[in-house]
């Protein structure tokens, strides 16, 4: 199993590496160097997750409709190319969108929809593959080695951009992303080899076949589960929606170069890093909800530190806000994951995983979008471009004590009382 862990680690770690060079460096440069309204910025990262409802249906399609004898790999790989390809062909179309806005849209369009559309068809197929191939008691492992070697990936992908761009010019700017592009189709086809067995001809048909008002049903049938959807969508919204923005906002407030701001993500991962790590021993002595709740509070307090520092002009308690921000996120990651999985069926591991993922995409959608909107329209009022982040960081705050609150009510147990006798899936067929 140890081989698989690291395989399917590789897979998550590939699909990651596509989203920093765009979320870390691309979106800074449209802001800041070509003078791209943040709005627009938004609006292009948050196309991916348009795609969003699709996790719940590729999810179950992929379970009744193995492809060449396969469930998951077909779908993982069509993804991951997906994602390849509009990460190379995104900053050319950030300069063309600068230079022939009408075409530049339209182009951009085309390429961070094949990015998202890429994203979601792999992540659900490789997250519903490692819970099957993990089991119950190995999720866990699984779940910490895929999101400790993402985690590396990240930073050592956030590294080698800021050493590449420098000094910066569009053309190096491209040659970065086709390399990264590169590596991250290599990473992910050694994670693919052999990583799943092919079905016996008797094992085409283990799953039911859902409509998509049933995959909606299953999860809104449950109290547990509708819960934990929007607790997720809410708190991701608060943690990622920052993404577009944090490299920006130092741009802006402390005038760090485009290499000085790329780093921001290495160190924000390596505090991610360390605390998956110790989420790792937590969970071994603590509840995953309260593993969880602690990863909460940390983020919070490093939005409120990232907010201060704007408010203050401080260099020091930003770099501090976000190191925090990254310890939190990382005990909050894998707690969040792991009661994931527990509120999710036997059987229909595809259908939730999709939910999840949903989850997931709509929490960035909107995550993305108010960041950028609320960032713009506050700049023009008040004519300083520091407010208008600063605002943003507020209201993410406001987001993620909402999140911790809503967690107090979360209980996996009761999740599986619900779904007993009978189960949710057949109180929503009896229903029909």
């Amino acid at each position: 199993m140890l081989r698989k862990r690291l395989q399917l680690g590789l897979i998550h770690c590939a699909v990651a590496m596509t989203l920093v060079p765009i979320n870390s460096t691309l979106n800074r440069v449209m802001i800041k160097e070509l003078g791209i309204a943040a709005t627009v910025v938004a609006v292009l990262a948050s196309l991916p997750y348009l795609f969003s409802p699709l996790q719940v249906a590729i999810g179950s399609y992929s379970d009744r409709h193995p492809i060449l004898g396969f469930r998951r790999t077909p779908y993982i790989l069509i993804g991951l190319v997906l994602c390849v390809g509009g990460l190379v062909a995104s900053p050319q179309i950030a300069f063309l969108m600068s230079s022939a806005p009408g075409p530049g849209l339209l182009s951009a369009g085309l390429a961070f929809g094949a990015w998202g559309m890429g994203y979601n068809l792999a992540s659900v197929s490789y997250l519903a593959l490692a819970s099957e191939l993990s089991g119950e008691k190995e999720r866990g492992k699984t779940i910490a080695t895929m999101w400790f070697m993402m985690i590396v990936g990240i930073i050592l992908t956030a590294v080698a951009i800021s050493r590449m761009v420098e000094p910066y010019s569009p053309v190096v700017l491209q040659s970065a992303f086709q390399v990264v592009g590169a590596a991250a189709l290599f990473l992910g086809l050694v994670g693919l080899f052999r990583l799943e067995s092919r079905l016996g001809g008797g094992d085409f048909a283990q799953a039911e076949n859902y409509t998509f008002k049933d995959m909606a049903a299953v999860i809104l049938k449950s109290r547990q589960a509708t819960l934990f959807f929007w607790y997720l969508t809410l708190l991701l919204a608060a943690i990622l929606g920052q993404d577009v923005l944090l490299e920006p906002y130092a741009a802006e407030t402390f005038g760090m170069t485009v290499q000085q701001t790329t780093r921001i993500t290495s160190i924000w991962g390596t505090a991610v890093l360390l605390t998956i790590l110790l989420a790792g021993v937590l969970e071994r002595r603590a509840p995953r909800k309260m593993v969880a709740q602690i990863g909460n509070i940390g983020a919070l307090g490093g939005f409120l530190l990232i907010l201060s520092s704007g408010l203050l002009a401080s260099r020091s308690i930003f770099w501090l806000g976000v190191v925090l921000l990254g310890a939190g996120t990382g005990l909050a990651t894998v707690a969040n994951l792991a009661l994931m999985f527990d509120l999710t069926l036997p059987g229909y591991v595809g259908l939730f995983i999709g939910a999840w993922g949903v989850s997931n995409a709509l929490s960035r959608l909107v995550g993305t979008l108010m960041a950028g909107i609320l960032r713009d329209a506050v700049t023009g009022l008040t004519h300083s471009p520091v407010s208008g982040y600063l605002v943003v960081f507020g209201l993410e705050s406001a987001m993620l004590a909402l999140a911790i609150v809503m967690l107090i009510r979360i209980d996996v147990s009761s999740f599986h009382k619900q779904v007993d006798a009978p189960s949710v899936v057949e109180r929503v067929a009896l229903a029909d």
